[in-house]
């Protein structure tokens, strides 16, 4: 709990300290002020959110449970982690406004899914929290819209009551994938109209 407590407070102190940073002197010129600052300037989050819904006879599947998971109990099978929502987003943190460490960014992209189905089996509504799966990484802006990114994926943490072996037709942890890291390249185009 003390770890978290710090977490949440360093970097509330960073941007109070940061704010007596980026105060203009009174004899500094116009165009010191048209600056951004050098740490945590103003525009460095980037992100987005989006909520996804499966309709029956479509559900995520995050390959946790095996695809015949209704031949182990029918519609009580202890193995129903088939997502009917997956709530996902990736935030993008650029902490560095000058110099040739702006191109610097830390991000991460976690997707939630709830849910409890069962493949031609049971159908259901629920939003039952099925788990997390999260990835983060770090990037280096290069030049005309490419970015060098390394991705580190972990395994899937499963949430509540599912975090246990759920019979015959629980495959385990690994999620889709499993654990895994990526180097790669990004290339960004385009310019949105809103």
């Amino acid at each position: 709990m003390k770890t978290l407590a710090w977490i949440l407070a360093f970097p509330l102190l960073m941007s109070i300290m940061s704010r007596a940073q980026s105060a203009v002197p009174a004899s500094s010129s116009p165009d010191a002020a048209a600056q951004p600052r050098m740490f945590f300037p103003r525009d460095m989050f980037w992100g987005w959110a989006q909520l996804d819904l499966a309709p029956p006879h479509n559900e995520i599947d995050p390959n946790l449970c095996a695809g015949n998971a209704g031949q182990y109990g029918g519609v009580n099978a202890p193995c129903s982690m088939f997502a009917r929502y997956m709530l996902s987003g990736m935030l993008e943190v650029r902490p560095f406004g000058r110099g040739q460490l702006r191109r610097f960014m830390v991000f991460g992209a976690p997707s939630l899914l709830l849910g409890k189905t069962i493949p031609q089996t049971l159908y259901t509504w629920s939003p039952d929290a099925i788990g997390i799966e999260h990835s983060w990484g770090v990037g280096i802006f290069i030049a005309k819209g490419f970015e060098f990114r390394v991705t580190q994926h972990f395994l899937f943490d499963r949430l509540g009551a599912r975090d246990t072996n759920l019979g015959v037709a629980d495959l385990g942890n690994n999620g889709p994938w499993g654990r895994y890291m990526t180097v790669g390249v990004r290339k960004s185009f385009g310019t949105r109209r809103w």
